[in-house]
């Protein structure tokens, strides 16, 4: 029984690490896609960082990846940025690529 408890634990050790990774690309993810939406809305350093945070904490509102999009295209829309949904979702995938990138030289 204890080779069993123990691949059990392994599993679940495996388990825990790879949704922590997850949730870290995805953080990662929306901090990169904060800042791209914050040089095209043209904000100070500043204002890019605080920015950014919000997109992170936005994508708590929700599963998915729905309310951060519709939070980007209000905020660039709002600051006269001519964007669309489409536009925000490539953005998405590319900033998804590169965070992963990001992590993985990390460790």
């Amino acid at each position: 029984m204890t080779s069993f408890d123990d691949r059990e634990r392994a599993f679940e050790a495996t388990f825990a690490r790879d949704q922590e990774m997850a949730f870290r690309i995805t953080a990662r993810r929306n901090r990169l896609l904060g800042q791209w939406a914050a040089a095209l809305m043209k904000l100070t350093p500043e204002e890019t960082d605080s920015y950014a945070k919000g997109v992170v904490q936005a994508d708590f509102e929700e599963a998915g990846d729905e309310d951060v999009i519709r939070k980007l295209v209000g905020d660039l829309t709002a600051a006269g940025v001519e964007t669309d949904e489409a536009t925000v979702r490539r953005a998405l995938d590319e900033r998804l690529v590169e965070a992963r990138r990001q992590l993985m030289e990390a460790q």
